[in-house]
């Protein structure tokens, strides 16, 4: 989510790092109990662009050496947790695709959505402390891409159709056939129009398939005790922070009060559409510039 300079900056994603308990040997889940499902979405910060050998570098903090061991088992391989799946949507165009198993490294950026890529995203540490929280089965559903925004890519039904911003028009009109400018504007306008939502149409389309046959990419799933939406975890907002036609004024107060409503209409459609008026949503940021706080 984007703030205009706010004092604080958050980071994502609910987990406490100070005193870690020890780490104990993995449990199956408890499969009396109903499933938990949480969605995880967003652009370049939730698909993940660290590396698995990048993973000694956390252990050189002392507030972050506890989730090291956490992230590891007793031989020092990438942790599987036992009672965590994750579904992943993710690819390009023609190369969308999705990628399934017990949650460990490897879910991160990918790309070939099919085959584990060596980095992790948020998903990876969300799912090790859901599951010390919860000892029932937990399933994840992720869809990320980056360099996407919410005005456009995600942009949610409510929120209307796309319209090219005023700014941008009058730079069109001001420079015809310059550099970087459309030959024809009112075909790029078209273009626009028609990408607008498609990754927000993917994303619940994706839910909803996950959802209609669980056992597909969890296969202890038990159908018997049913499955609960827990939470939905938002992680975007570069694009739309740097992106000074749609929020010509985002550097006063203010200027980005056109996200804030995209956000509201985002929050709204996911809820209305996957048939959870409660679903809790969790928008997680990342400081950029000290004083600022911005999505993935």
């Amino acid at each position: 989510m984007l703030k205009n300079h706010q004092s604080r900056t958050v980071f994502l994603i609910g987990v406490a790092l100070v005193a870690t308990p020890p780490i104990l040997p993995a449990k199956a889940a408890d499969m009396s109990k109903p499933l938990k499902v949480y969605i995880l979405a967003g652009q370049s910060n939730m698909e993940g662009q660290a590396k698995v050998e990048t993973f000694d570098y956390i252990g050189d903090d002392p507030i972050t050496a506890p989730l090291l061991k956490e992230m590891r088992a007793a031989d020092g391989t990438p942790r599987v947790c036992e009672k965590v799946w994750i579904a992943y949507l993710t690819g390009l165009r023609e190369k969308v695709g999705e990628g399934f198993g017990k949650l460990t490294a490897g879910y991160g950026a990918r790309s070939s959505p099919a085959e584990d890529g060596g980095k992790i995203g948020p998903e990876f540490t969300f799912g090790i402390y859901m599951s010390k929280a919860y000892d029932g089965p937990i399933l994840i559903i992720k869809t990320a891409w980056g360099g996407t925004s919410l005005n456009t890519d995600f942009r949610p039904p409510s929120a209307g159709p796309y319209k090219a911003p005023k700014q941008t028009l009058d730079m069109f009109a001001r420079h015809p056939g310059g550099h970087g400018i459309p030959k024809d504007v009112d075909k790029w306008k078209a273009g626009k129009v028609k990408k607008a939502g498609v990754y927000y149409r993917l994303m619940i389309d994706h839910a909803k398939k996950v959802l209609r046959d669980i056992k597909r990419v969890y296969p202890d799933y038990n159908p018997k005790q049913g499955y609960e939406l827990a939470g939905f975890v938002w992680f975007q907002g570069w694009n739309d922070m740097y992106d000074g036609h749609t929020y010509p004024n985002r550097h006063k107060p203010g200027g980005y009060d056109e996200y804030s409503r995209f956000m509201a209409c985002f929050i709204r459609d996911v809820r209305k559409e996957l048939r959870a008026p409660n679903l809790p949503l969790v928008i997680g940021v990342i400081g950029v510039h000290g004083d600022e706080a911005m999505g993935g």
